[in-house]
């Protein structure tokens, strides 16, 4: 699967074609998962398409598999962290979607942390910490 063209202003085809740096926790053919750059908690991890789709109603039907697949496998990463996370995906503005790419959130829960709290700012991912969770994600080590 190929992103759109160099002339795409979109950030995740950028991340794609491995013009900005990611922290990536998964890749296969068709699809894409790295950690959130400003997450709302430890391990927040995006699963994307590579074909640019805004919409999760825009995704070709040849591509469901491959990308239930992935978020499924992410899951099972982020159950390294915690057995406790949210699934979703924002659809449009009004629904919070800030970049139009279709995007997976794969959110891992810890205890005291409110999944509907909005009080705590959202601070943008060190390299030391990605490099730790990017290591537990993939050994199965535990926080």
């Amino acid at each position: 699967m190929r992103a759109p063209g160099p002339g795409t202003s979109c950030i995740f085809c950028g991340l794609i074609r491995r013009e900005s740096p990611a922290h990536v926790v998964y890749e296969d053919d068709r699809t894409l998962a790295f950690l959130d750059l400003f997450p709302l908690s430890r391990g927040h991890t995006l699963v994307v398409p590579k074909r640019h789709v805004d919409r999760i109603t825009e995704l070709p039907r040849e591509d469901y598999s491959a990308m239930l697949g992935a978020v499924v496998e992410v899951c099972r990463r982020i159950e390294r962290l915690s057995r406790h996370y949210n699934v979703g995906v924002n659809q449009g503005e009004l629904a919070g979607q800030i970049v139009f790419h279709l995007h997976f959130h794969i959110i891992p829960r810890y205890e005291n942390d409110s999944p509907f709290s909005r009080t705590r700012p959202r601070s943008r991912l060190s390299e030391a910490e990605a490099a730790e969770v990017l290591r537990e994600l993939a050994s199965g080590n535990s926080a």
